[in-house]
């Protein structure tokens, strides 16, 4: 499932450059991850960095949005071309 950043977020910005499909973008009211890019890191990593580097842990799996580990990757393959 993709991940989702809750009211809880300090917009201190250190989760926008740690994704690697730059699905982190700054909302109007706090940062917002784009779940058609979100991959949860599968592929690159072993855990979500946004979830790894978050201070207040705003960075949570967004029940919204469940996907497979294969369609995560196969996601991260298209993402990639």
């Amino acid at each position: 499932m993709a991940y989702k950043i809750t009211q809880d977020c300090a917009n201190c910005g250190v989760c926008e450059p740690e994704c690697p499909n730059k699905a982190i973008s700054e909302g109007s009211e706090t940062y917002v991850i784009d779940p058609a890019r979100c991959t949860e890191c599968v592929g690159y990593y072993d855990e979500p960095q946004c979830a790894a580097v978050c201070p207040v842990d705003a960075c949570v799996p967004d029940p919204e949005h469940r996907e497979t580990k294969e369609q995560l990757l196969a996601k991260k393959e298209r993402l990639s071309n």
